[in-house]
């Protein structure tokens, strides 16, 4: 098993020399020296110990306000200043929240310090500024950098999963390196995007979320409502995410982190295959000895009984190490940190790597201009990811596997044909004659100027220039024969290249101002930005040899560059915003705000819409008559209202489309040309699909903070969706692009967060729990229609549903609508579906069961969310992540027939059902060999539709703070171990209970074997993908 000890002993070395040269603090009578002398004359000295709550903290900086005067703890967290009377020290440490205190009086002062995101006076990003959650009137919801490393993974979408009510994370791939489709407040669009958008350091972000490493978040706002998104206009509409980054503090000595952890991903559960025993028992009962019962072959005698799951399926490694350098002077600070991740499957040689690197440098030059730079480039590896399942799970486990000479076959026979079998032994062997390899990379960069106003306090003037860059070079190669049940079939290369730059230009002005009770913040910007992206995409068959794999395309016998695959877009967005915020006496507080943006995307005459948006609040607690309400410590009521929209189309939507077609002449099969033909109209109308909300929310926070939390009720509109629109054939075109139709969205969310213990006998117990539902509906169609079937979209139904048979029990020998007309064909153990028709005086149908009897069946759950706990005594923590659902239907492609894996015909191999017999009469599955329609049991989609309720326990750590002497002695301020198990278990999931597998969906519809022409395609399911892992981390931090 490889370690990777190479990679983690580099990256251990560099930590440890790091901390041998760590700036040693000199002190003298526990004083700490000063960092900037200042004079002696009318000052008055300061001492004090700074700490948190596991004891002393070193090198915190201590800072008088308005000065370049600073000091830094010592080895017991203790300093010493002398400041000028009446002044203001300003208290600050990495990863900790900033604190000022008024000198006054006060000769000696002690200072408890808290980790970011646990004060109730939090500052949260809510685009464009910063505000304090008391005065914060849209929704806005808070996730700090320590919370993302609490779940350790290739990205942030991990750790957000059941941490924000209204947030809904789903797997979209269990491959290494995946992430997962974020939801904010439901779907709204029918055919445009539904994600949100991401903005890194204040510039939206041009990349894959999996670009952004986690070690380097310092914290994640979550906007919501339109009150609060209007401002990023047709980019909002589907909620905000803004994520800051680690940046330096000013006055910091130099401080050195590192945070690694190694660990091992072992199979959530094995696939649900029949062993030897049952699967000849199903062969006998489908009567499907297609080839015999040969014994020099199969084994039905019980001679063989081959589990080849054993045979494919290993432990995998996954592994991260961050390192990371920050400080500062009295003018400036850095931040610069290096970061190596490897996650590896289940499945032999499907790995994921990510090179990363991050850096920050601000810089005030004089009194009144601020400039910086920030970047996060990095570059990954992704390999094998075309690896499948299907053959290795639907082999026959009956199949003598071995060649003569021990060795496992790379072929097996099955009942009807020669099937590939992956294994790590067929696949590790490959060598050249197999390569499937994505390399991407990506950097992110952001420079920015800053200009007080002189002579106007509080204004001040700053131009943000984001500049980005990401390629991905796709290349798989497959060798003669290889996957393949013939030897001699062609090899075949893919290879495609896909590269996006993006720049953004930001000019804004801020006015900031507080006079009495009133303060107002005001902010004006004019902003631009243009994407450009590219893709070529080339094919070959019969390639001349393995070593030229997919750089040597062109040497193919054939190669075919298909222009379905080729593509080039230049696109443009310009803006202009402003708002003003006002708050009176931290009880009344109002925003307004307005955005235009002008988009390219869109039909002249239509490129340009404004977005306005108002949020109102009340901090009720703050009335005089309720001052004698002890126990209620903040109550603030919010409304809002807000528009945005989306403009998420192709950027020549409305100029139509040409595609190739090719026309024949005559007999000679290659007399033929390629001809263009307009395969979409034009549409100069083409417009804005966009959003109206309405927000409704209510903050509280009661027993001195020791319970606080937030309810929100919301309703948005979307109106002139954004769709293709089907044309008839006649026409000779088959669709256009338009403005048609209208979604609503409402939904109800609840979180509250309460210190149930807090530091009783050095005990301490924390615990959050979120709640949340969201109803989506089709309110309309294109032209007045009422559903559209092919689509599975229906008016006044949820936007997500799945349009077949429901399966509500199996036929019985004694049932007397059995020998009727209902079931045309209809006969014991087969599946029996719910009925929409009439039924006759006797009971019996008035109708055949057939087309008419479909269902519609929500997708969505009902309500879902997540609650988490942490319990610490002393110096030992345990935390615990979950999140649940209840609800909607979860579709597995592994149960449902077209599958393959659930056909009970015996051609393959099945999964372990209670099917049907005279002597088993279940209602569970039908007889194997029954009625079949398309080679499958009749109605065997609904054999893989379940709830989709559980409740899953993400992670579970155990953590050890060291706070001993003789660390600090070393030179190293915090150090931490811990250990963390991801995905322990899973309870009341009906699909769990019937497989032992994971509820949580890995795939979408149309990646499964043969079900492309049934599922829709942005439906997620539960697929024969890479298989989800339990995860068993250790883990190390460390702060000198």
């Amino acid at each position: 098993m490889k370690l990777y000890f190479k990679q983690t002993t580099i990256l251990m070395g560099m930590c440890s020399t790091l901390g041998m040269y760590a700036p040693e603090v000199q002190a003298s009578n526990g004083e700490a020296n000063s960092l900037i002398a200042t004079s002696v004359q009318q000052t008055k000295k300061v001492t004090g110990n700074i700490s948190d709550s596991m004891g002393p903290l070193i090198g915190a900086t201590i800072k008088e306000k308005g000065t370049g005067n600073g000091v830094v703890t010592d080895l017991d967290g203790n300093f010493s200043i002398n400041v000028k009377p009446g002044a203001t020290l300003v208290i600050s440490y990495v990863g900790y929240n900033t604190k000022e205190i008024v000198v006054g009086n006060q000769t000696n002062i002690k200072v408890s310090m808290e980790e970011e995101g646990h004060s109730l006076n939090d500052v949260v990003v809510i685009g464009y500024g910063t505000q304090r959650k008391e005065a914060v009137t849209g929704s806005v919801a808070n996730v700090t950098g320590s919370l993302v490393r609490e779940v350790p993974g290739a990205d942030i979408t991990n750790a957000l999963q059941g941490r924000i009510a209204g947030v809904q994370m789903a797997q979209t791939s269990s491959k290494p390196g995946a992430s997962m489709q974020i939801r904010i407040r439901g779907t709204r669009s029918l055919t445009a995007s539904n994600d949100p958008l991401i903005v890194l350091d204040g510039i939206p972000f041009a990349g894959s979320i999996s670009d952004i490493d986690p070690n380097n978040i310092k914290s994640m706002d979550i906007l919501k409502d339109a009150s609060a998104t209007a401002i990023y206009g047709s980019r909002g509409a589907n909620g905000v995410i803004i994520i800051t980054t680690y940046k330096g503090y000013q006055e910091q000595r130099p401080t050195v982190t590192y945070n690694g952890y190694i660990g091992a991903k072992t199979l959530f559960h094995r696939y649900p295959m029949m062993n030897a025993e049952q699967f000849t028992k199903l062969r006998q009962y489908a009567n499907k000895f297609q080839n015999g019962p040969d014994e020099k072959y199969w084994g039905e005698d019980g001679a063989v009984d081959m589990d080849w799951q054993d045979e494919l399926f290993k432990t995998g490694i996954t592994t991260n190490h961050d390192i990371g350098v920050s400080g500062g002077s009295s003018k400036g600070s850095y931040n610069f940190g290096l970061s190596y991740y490897r996650d590896e499957a289940v499945i032999p040689t499907q790995n994921f790597n990510r090179y990363a690197m991050h850096a920050a440098i601000d810089q005030e030059i004089g009194k009144y201009v601020k400039i910086g730079f920030s970047t996060n480039s990095n570059y990954s590896i992704t390999n094998n990811s075309d690896l499948g399942l299907y053959n290795t799970l639907s082999a026959t486990p009956i199949a003598n596997p071995y060649n003569e000479d021990g060795s496992l076959k790379t072929r097996i026979r099955m009942s009807s044909d020669d099937q590939w079998v992956y294994t790590k032994n067929t696949i590790e062997n490959l060598g050249d004659s197999h390569k499937d390899q994505t390399k991407a990379y990506g950097t992110y960069n952001n420079f920015y100027g800053e200009v007080k106003i002189p002579h106007v306090d509080g204004l001040k003037y700053r131009i943000n220039l984001g500049l980005n860059y990401r390629s991905s070079e796709y290349g798989n190669f497959v060798g003669q024969g290889v996957f393949s049940d013939k030897d001699n079939a062609d090899s075949h290369a893919t290879s495609r290249y896909q590269r996006t730059t993006n720049w953004a230009i930001e000019n804004m002005l801020t006015y900031d101002k507080t006079w009495g009770k009133h303060t107002i913040n005001a902010v004006a910007l004019y902003s631009a930005e243009q994407t450009n992206y590219r893709q070529t995409y080339m094919y070959g068959l019969d390639i001349p040899n393995d070593k030229f794999q997919f750089y040597n395309i062109g040497y193919a016998k054939t190669v075919t560059v298909d222009p379905a695959n080729q593509a080039y877009y230049k696109s443009g967005l310009e803006s202009v915003m402003g708002r003003v915020m006002y708050n009176y006496d931290n009880k009344y507080m109002a925003s307004v705000a307005f955005r235009s943006d002008g988009s390219s995307r869109l039909a002249k005459g239509h490129k340009w819409h404004t977005y306005p948006a108002v949020s109102l609040g009340w901090n009720i607690s703050r009335e005089n008559f309720m001052k004698d309400i002890t126990w209620l410590e903040s109550l603030k009521l919010r409304v809002g209202y807000g528009e945005t929209s989306n403009q998420s189309v192709n950027p020549y939507s409305t100029l139509g489309a040409l595609s190739t077609r090719a026309y024949n002449f005559g007999s000679d099969p290659n007399g033929y040309a390629v001809g263009m033909y307009v395969s979409s109209l034009p549409n100069s109308e083409l417009g804005w699909e966009y959003s109206k909300t309405w927000n409704y929310g209510i903050d509280f926070s009661l027993f001195g903070g020791r319970l606080s939390g937030t309810a929100e009720y919301y309703v948005q509109n979307t109106e002139d969706l954004l769709m293709s629109v089907n044309l008839p054939s006649t026409s000779g075109v088959s669709s256009y692009m338009a403005n048609v139709g209208k979604t609503r969205n409402k939904g109800f969310e609840l979180s509250l967060n309460g210190t149930i213990i807090d530091n009783k006998n050095g005990w301490t117990w924390d615990a959050g729990v979120n709640f949340y539902t969201n109803k989506n509906e089709l309110v309309e169609l294109a032209s007045g229609a009422t559903r559209d079937e092919s689509n599975w979209w229906f008016v006044g139904k949820p936007i997500n549903v799945i349009y077949d048979y429901e399966k509500i029990g199996i036929w019985q020998t004694d049932e007397e609508d059995i020998r009727k007309v209902a079931e045309p064909g209809g006969n014991a153990g087969m599946i029996k579906i719910k009925y929409n028709g009439d039924y006759n005086a006797d009971g019996t149908p008035t109708r055949p069961y057939g087309e008419a009897d479909r269902q519609i069946m929500k997708v969505d759950p009902d309500w879902e969310g997540g609650f988490n706990t942490r319990v610490a005594y002393k110096n030992w923590d345990l935390s615990v992540v979950a999140s649940y659902r209840h609800g909607g239907t979860l579709i597995s492609t592994i149960y449902g027939s077209q599958g393959y894996l659930n056909m009970l015909t015996g051609r393959r191999n099945n999964i372990d059902v209670n099917y049907w017999t005279e002597d088993n009469p279940t209602n569970d599955y039908p007889k194997p060999g029954g009625i079949e329609s398309s080679n499958n049991p009749k109605y065997g989609n609904s054999l893989g539709y379940f709830s989709g309720s559980y409740l899953k326990i993400r992670t579970i750590t155990l953590g050890y703070n060291f706070n001993q002497p003789w660390l600090k002695k070393c030179g190293i301020s915090k150090a931490r171990v811990y250990a963390t198990v991801q995905n322990p278990f899973v309870l009341f999931s009906p699909y769990h209970d019937e497989s032992g597998m994971d509820p949580e969906t890995n795939s979408y519809g149309n990646e499964n074997q043969a079900v492309t022409s049934f599922y829709k395609s942005n439906l997620l399911v539960v697929g024969f993908n890479t298989p989800s892992t339990r995860n068993w981390l250790l883990g190390l931090n460390i702060t000198f």
